[in-house]
């Protein structure tokens, strides 16, 4: 047992310094695109429609997220979930390197905003295959008792690469709007190349999953895509049902918060929101390891449950107390809502993973989550944008987190969760289905 949790811990930090990096390089872009893309690549006369651009292209990311889940779930099924890690590294880090160099609209007009868009591309076709990965590396590696705990290292590089994010851009902000809009955004996307070095050394370090070597061993290898659509449709539809609030919630609470509160009318400072979501993204760092410790002890889908309920309940009044400009109650709602999230994020992991047999499972996981992730969070920003543009009332959007949390919710319960203690027949094919147990 020591020997299983000691390459469980391996696994679990390798997850995390990974899934690090990528959402580092995710949420820079998240967060230029809320603060500077706009005006540099899509100006206009309309801010408003000058941000709906901007949050376009970041959508851009999660509709070829699916892509990546495919190409790289193959990969990871095929030839192991080390090889395709490394190579999604690689990937993400080049692009986002890549976006730090691009000339703007003024400099090379049209072409500027087609190469933001291509890089987006590129971004999303990693990290399609990266969560996934990094995922069954930690949970697969995990002794079945500690699943989520240790899935809760991948969820632990969200908020530490959000915090980073976030944190490099409130540096920014304090050299002036001026630094941050003639160069100084360029800065957190050249630092990638440092991160990518670390991220690379750290992944080479790891045994490859344990669950892979012994689904490969001795049997012939199906075409994963095909395994997956044939076998696994219904659970992967769930897994796309689980994740509105944990993806696109989540981006709601952050990128579209960001841009809602600075925007007009209601024109808070940048600095501001900016030093409070990176106090919320250390919070929710701090927080998501106790709370993927207490799916193991609680259940993992109750943890979900009360993640959900709670979210609306903080989410709600986060966004109503922002028109007032009342900089103590966006700090303490900024980092209220971030931690009810963390309670939908942090065992979102090892309920994905365990809702598939061991065969085809990377493409499975990274179907499900590319096609939730680009439905749910690659247009709730836009859509509430849009929404805010409709209405003119805040409450709209509040009223479609709420019904995206309903529908996670009933997605959890009817979510499947499979043993890889379990006994395997011939085909690997047969797994105890743990869905009945009360702690799943």
């Amino acid at each position: 047992m020591t020997s299983t949790h000691s390459r469980a811990r391996r696994a679990g930090l390798a997850a995390f310094v990974g899934t690090t990096i990528e959402w580092y390089d995710f949420y820079v872009y998240a967060t230029a695109a809320a603060l500077v893309f706009g005006p540099l690549f899509f100006p206009s006369e309309d801010p408003l429609a000058e941000t709906a651009a901007a949050f376009a292209t970041f959508a851009i990311a999660f509709l070829v997220r699916p892509f990546g889940g495919i190409l790289f779930g193959h990969i990871g099924d095929k030839l192991g979930r080390r090889v395709s890690l490394v190579i999604t590294l690689l990937l993400m880090g080049v692009a986002t390197v890549l976006v730090g160099c691009l000339p703007t609209y003024e400099t090379i007009g049209i072409m500027a905003p087609i190469l933001l868009v291509l890089l987006r591309a590129l971004q999303g076709l990693a990290v399609g295959g990266e969560w996934g990965g990094a995922v069954l590396m930690s949970v697969e590696h995990a002794p079945e008792k500690s699943k989520t705990f240790y899935g809760g290292f991948t969820q632990l590089g969200n908020p530490a690469g959000a915090l980073l994010a976030s944190g490099v851009f409130a540096i920014m902000t304090r050299f002036g709007d001026d630094f941050i809009i003639n160069g100084g955004w360029r800065i957190p996307f050249l630092l990638s190349i440092v991160l990518i070095g670390v991220g690379l050394w750290v992944r080479y370090r790891v045994e490859e999953s344990p669950v892979f070597e012994q689904k490969i061993e001795g049997r012939q290898q199906s075409m994963p895509l095909a395994f997956a659509l044939r076998n696994n449709w219904k659970p992967i539809l769930l897994g796309i049902g689980l994740l509105p609030i944990s993806t696109g919630g989540y981006y709601l609470a952050t990128t579209f918060a960001t841009a809602y509160a600075t925007g007009a009318p209601i024109s808070i400072d940048a600095q501001v929101i900016l030093d409070a979501m990176t106090i919320a993204s250390f919070i929710e760092f701090v927080v998501t390891l106790p709370v993927a410790w207490l799916g193991d002890k609680w259940g993992r889908k109750n943890v979900m449950y009360l993640g959900l309920v709670t979210s609306v309940l903080t989410f709600a009044p986060f966004m109503l107390i922002l028109p007032g400009r009342v900089e103590p109650l966006i700090f303490l709602f900024a980092s209220l809502v971030r931690i009810a999230m963390s309670a939908t994020y942090a065992p979102i992991a090892a309920i994905l993973a365990q809702m598939f047999r061991p065969q085809a499972r990377y493409t499975s996981i990274a179907l499900s989550y590319g096609v939730g992730a680009a439905i749910w969070a690659g247009f709730s920003p836009w859509f509430a944008t849009q929404l805010i543009a409709w209405t003119g009332d805040i409450w709209s959007v509040i009223g479609m987190f709420t019904a995206m949390a309903v529908l996670a919710g009933i997605c959890t319960r009817l979510a499947p969760q499979h043993s890889d203690e379990a006994p395997a027949t011939a085909s690997f094919t047969a797994r105890t289905d743990t869905t009945g147990i009360t702690r799943p």
